[in-house]
């Protein structure tokens, strides 16, 4: 019983808080970790396909370049159908009419879509992407009579600032579909003038080896910054038999 004192209150207390607190438990140190380590199923789980969230664009000079990439969701059919291709390059012919954002190239593959792109501003290229995001949309539902969203995730863009950048770029836009071809059979398509036909190759002008000239009106605006124009030309031109990432198909390694 404690003793009701002014002088014996500081002890009552020590009293209470020996009586009240909890026995301190004692570490074991042999007990086994159960955090941690190699284990099945442990870590984050893999996505099936990484995507492109909404960021903020840096500035970028009017003077450069950009690659961009859209890809479509997995219900979509391929985007390299004849049809499709048309209808594509009927939605280029009414971006090309913008004067702040034009399409120089492009090519359709399965399941995305690359293109390189000048603009005149940030706020250009916003608009003009989402322009062509949704004509791209619009016409894969009406080829295919389908209704629904149809790209996977946002568009991805690369401003390109050097000529060797945009020479790359160029050949990875346009040779795509023998990168795509390489991976899955070990040898591409062979001809020294092969030109992909869901692309804007047959417009290109600077194929080592040019191709026929096509019958049918560019689907895409000329060029008109410096790097993309002229100065992607200082590393050579682009041979038809390249394959972007890799050598060439008589061995020789890329320029």
């Amino acid at each position: 019983m404690f003793r009701n004192s002014l002088l014996t209150f500081g002890e009552n207390i020590a009293t209470i808080k020996c009586m009240t607190r909890r026995p301190q438990l004692e570490l074991d140190l042999m007990m086994p970790v159960r955090w941690g380590g190699a284990r099945e199923g442990a870590g984050r789980k893999a996505a099936e396909r990484a995507r492109v969230w909404h960021r903020g664009r840096a500035e970028f000079p009017e003077s450069h370049p950009g690659l961009v990439t859209i890809r479509v969701r997995r219900d979509v059919p391929s985007l390299r159908t004849v049809r499709l291709v048309r209808e594509v390059e009927h939605s280029l012919r009414a971006i090309s009419k913008r004067a702040d954002f034009r399409v120089v190239h492009y090519s359709l593959q399965h399941d995305h879509v690359h293109v390189l792109v000048e603009s005149e501003s940030v706020a250009a290229l916003s608009n003009g992407m989402k322009s062509l995001a949704a004509r791209l949309a619009r016409a894969v539902n009406r080829v295919f009579d389908r209704r629904g969203a149809v790209l996977d995730g946002r568009c991805h863009h690369r401003a390109l600032g050097t000529p060797r950048e945009v020479r790359a770029a160029l050949a990875y836009t346009l040779l795509n579909a023998r990168k795509h071809a390489g991976q899955r059979a070990p040898v591409a398509p062979s001809s020294d003038t092969w030109v992909d036909p869901a692309s804007s190759g047959r417009w290109f002008e600077g194929w080592a080896r040019c191709p026929a000239p096509p019958a049918d009106r560019p689907a895409v605006a000329r060029a008109q910054t410096w790097l993309l124009r002229a100065g992607w030309r200082r590393h050579g031109l682009i041979c038809s038999d390249e394959v972007p990432g890799g050598k060439k198909r008589h061995g020789r390694s890329r320029t």
